[in-house]
């Protein structure tokens, strides 16, 4: 439980624990389930016994994959398309009304560029934040520790390495804001 509280807290720590490998497993255990689920019903139960918190309406397309799900927040009416991969060792948190296009990866490891350091598989990671009523069009990519602020879009294949503010129209690798979104 100790590396697991420092993982969250976004200290350094050891994924390879018994304990941190068996939620792990215990993810692509249910993932497994939930891909190959046909019922729509069954599979929302998959996600609300392994998810942190899922509001009302929410809907994951198969194939869906996460690190351990329960670092992962999704608000109410949030939809990811299919192939999204959510790497949630901090916590993921996605607002109400939000759309994940298909192939989008949310990034939360860090993993230190001393490869000496590397090979001793410390790492570390950072929250990654979604705000309400924004658009990730598809294979978007999230780096740890971004913020994308309230009612935003985010254009196909951005790779986004900083925060982006609300009502932003953002696009490319790295991802920059074009233009402000005027909200009606």
């Amino acid at each position: 439980m100790k590396e697991f509280e420092k993982m969250i807290r976004s200290e350094s720590y050891n994924p390879m624990t018994d304990y941190l490998i068996g939620l792990r497993d215990h993810a692509r255990e249910r993932m497994g389930e939930f891909n190959s689920e046909k019922d729509a019903s069954k599979r929302e139960a998959i996600l609300k016994s392994l998810l942190g918190k899922m509001g009302e309406g929410c809907f994951i397309t198969p194939n869906f994959f996460c690190d351990y799900g329960v670092n992962m927040e999704l608000g109410e009416r949030v939809y990811f398309n299919a192939n999204c991969v959510v790497l949630d060792c901090a916590k993921v948190i996605i607002g109400s009304d939000t759309f994940i296009g298909p192939n989008c990866q949310f990034y939360t490891p860090i993993h230190p560029l001393d490869y000496k350091t590397r090979n001793t598989f410390i790492e570390s990671a950072k929250p990654i934040t979604v705000g309400k009523n924004c658009w990730l069009g598809g294979s978007v990519v999230l780096l740890p520790g971004v913020t994308i602020g309230d009612r935003c879009v985010i254009g196909a294949g951005a790779v986004v390495t900083k925060d982006i503010p609300e009502n932003s129209l953002a696009v490319g690798n790295p991802a920059r804001v074009i233009r402000t979104i005027e909200q009606q």
